[in-house]
């Protein structure tokens, strides 16, 4: 079989079970492990599948986002390792763009006390928590208001936002694949980009229970990150693929806590 012909088996073994192992589609398809593995991983760029331990699934979709209530209650330990672990990329005197989300929330919580920062962000809860408990210059971009998610979106917020030459900026999501971010809601690109154009450095902060979750809109590429930081349960071949892009990979939380053993670089 061609490597397309051998893509289009997969898929149909994934449309009659949840997971597929590679020891079986090695078997079946009567090729290398590896072989199984670079067609998993084309597959894995195109947003259709995704890696699990000595497997592969279909990936998930994401129709709606939850409300911002709702996703401060879900893998709260992760995204508290993931803040702590990215507020330590950030210096005192630094201009810093803080994402709407639960996750960028922790990266608040962890530099609140830092001196000298300016910090510009799209997201309510992260003003009003730093206007209460930190004293950087502060920076709200205005904009649509997304009242789910206490944020604001669309092309005046992302106007807004790229009138700052960021030092460092966090970009969250709520879907992603290792070929790069998607939304449900086409008014929130427009502020990633415009922050990751302006920023000196672009860090991708997010815990790996959105890994493999698409959505209906492509945001960003991962190859515009110069980091990721995740938590150390995603899968070691992903970490590992995405290195090889060129972007950093940070694993943030217990050792104890990832799956299996990562090759490469692991801070």
């Amino acid at each position: 079989m061609i490597p397309a012909e051998r893509q289009h088996f997969i898929l149909s073994c994934l449309a009659q079970k949840d997971v597929v192992s590679i020891a079986e589609l090695t078997e079946r398809l009567g090729v290398s492990h590896m072989t199984v593995r670079r067609d998993i991983q084309t597959l894995e760029r195109s947003g259709r599948v995704t890696s699990v331990t000595g497997g592969v699934r279909l990936s998930q979709r994401l129709d709606a986002e939850l409300p911002h209530l709702a996703k401060s209650t879900l893998h709260a330990a992760e995204k508290r390792a993931i803040g702590q672990q990215a507020a330590a990329l950030v210096k005192d005197g630094m201009v810093v763009y803080l994402d709407a989300g639960t996750t960028t929330l922790e990266i608040a919580h962890a530099i609140a006390a830092r001196e000298g920062l300016t910090v510009v962000t799209n997201d309510f809860v992260i003003a009003g928590y730093l206007s209460a408990h930190a004293r950087c210059t502060l920076y709200h971009s205005g904009g649509l208001v997304e009242r789910d998610n206490q944020s604001c979106v669309g092309e005046a917020a992302s106007e807004a936002l790229g009138r700052f030459n960021y030092d460092i900026g966090f970009i969250s999501t709520s879907s992603w694949t290792i070929s790069g971010l998607s939304s449900p809601s086409e008014a929130k690109g427009p502020v990633k980009k415009a922050v990751v154009a302006r920023a000196r450095r672009s860090v991708f902060v997010s815990d790996s229970s959105k890994y493999g979750v698409v959505a209906a809109i492509n945001v960003l590429p991962m190859e515009v990150f110069d980091t990721v930081v995740t938590d150390r349960r995603i899968e070691p071949d992903v970490a590992q693929a995405i290195r090889e892009m060129g972007v950093e990979v940070i694993l943030a939380g217990p050792a104890g806590a990832e799956t299996s053993g990562i090759k490469g670089k692991v801070q």
